[in-house]
């Protein structure tokens, strides 16, 4: 019963929110706070707005923010907080420090990235240009903690202080704005946030999977010991290590993209809801475009820069109101098992899926 309800849940948010074709709605121009109060965010359902909504900004009118030397001499005197980690993947999950037991070898936990304060102009150089040695870190600005308003202000006046139309809708200004710079290797896992975001790209594209907040037993959300990368005194290389006392973080456990083909046949085996069940929706937000990104949707994120080596993006957050959709949230999460025969039943309609739609491709 329980994996029926489940599997009728997800669907039928699908069904409401997406309609046929399962893409996200598209907008022309910028909605009327009206229009967006209504369509998305009472719902909770993400959409993309085009470029004409931020046409007017400087650091996309004028093309500010491709240009490095403008950057820099805009930052020349800032500090800034770098985040660096061996592989761009920050704030995600990894084995184990390698002191640990033989026991523990194919346990992992919640690693943070080594921060660094460093002037703008060498933060910049080191994540649009990263050295090709196989121990050096990549680098990641991605301070978050408002950071726009504070280690960037000086850059204020090349964007809007606020989205208009959203912050009439959701009756308050941004709680906060940050900024966001990095280059290929840069990703961010699986994970929500308790907050209305605004996601607007300035420079390069930004890949989003995004999965609604009734998706969350796919994601098997599990608690994994804290971690964090220091640099080592001696060489400079980035060493993981558990925080003490041990802190427990709650944590998604998908890795959509695995770096082999044998680790993605752990994933599938490991987390069938997620590989067998309904795909996330993927969308690309390019130079100029906003997501609107509904609070506690889950979502992962790759990037692809700019001539640069750079993908450059700034995200507005709303604060969410904690209405009936979030006691909705909390009671679906109270739910912690799924039965096994769902995981069978699951599997066995992807297999008959698969089979028929091969019988139609040799039609």
């Amino acid at each position: 019963m329980a994996a029926d309800a489940l599997r009728r849940l997800w669907g039928e948010m699908r069904e409401l929110g997406l309609g046929v074709s399962g893409d996200l709605h598209r907008h022309d121009s910028a909605p009327s706070p009206l229009q967006f109060l209504r369509d998305h965010v009472s719902p909770n359902m993400p959409c993309i707005i085009s470029p004409s909504a931020t046409a007017h900004w400087p650091a996309i009118a004028r093309s500010l923010w491709i240009d490095d030397d403008y950057l820099c001499n805009t930052l020349r005197s800032q500090i800034v907080s770098l985040h660096q980690t061996p592989n761009g993947r920050a704030d995600s999950l990894v084995p184990l420090p390698k002191s640990r037991s033989e026991s523990d070898e194919d346990r992992l936990c919640f690693a943070t990235p080594f921060v660094q304060q460093i002037p703008f102009p060498e933060a910049l150089r080191m994540i649009s240009s990263p050295t090709s040695s196989p121990t050096a870190p990549v680098a990641y600005a991605q301070q978050q903690n408002d950071c726009f308003r504070g280690e960037y202000s000086a850059l204020a006046a090349d964007v809007e202080p606020h989205i208009p139309w959203a912050t009439e809708a959701f009756g308050c200004f941004p709680e906060a704005i940050n900024l966001w710079i990095g280059n290929s290797l840069s990703q961010t896992s699986f994970h929500k946030d308790h907050y209305e975001n605004l996601y607007v790209v300035i420079t390069g594209e930004k890949h989003f999977l995004l999965l609604p907040p009734t998706d969350l037993h796919r994601l098997y959300i599990r608690s994994y010991p804290a971690a964090r990368y220091i640099a080592s005194p001696e060489s400079g290389e980035l060493i993981l290590e558990l925080e003490c006392p041990e802190r427990q973080v709650p944590w998604c456990s998908v890795d959509p993209f695995p770096s082999s083909r044998e680790a993605m046949l752990r994933q599938m085996a490991s987390f069938p809801l997620y590989f067998n069940g309904p795909k996330p929706l993927e969308c690309t937000i390019k130079a100029g475009e906003i997501l609107y990104l509904p609070s506690m949707w889950f979502h992962h994120v790759r990037q692809t820069p700019d001539c640069n080596g750079t993908t450059i993006a700034i995200n507005y957050w709303y604060d969410m109101q904690f209405d009936i959709k979030y006691a909705y949230f909390n009671f679906l999460q109270s739910f912690k098992v799924v039965p096994h025969h769902f995981l069978c039943d699951m599997s066995e309609k992807q297999t008959q899926a698969d089979e028929e739609a091969n019988e139609q491709s040799e039609r």
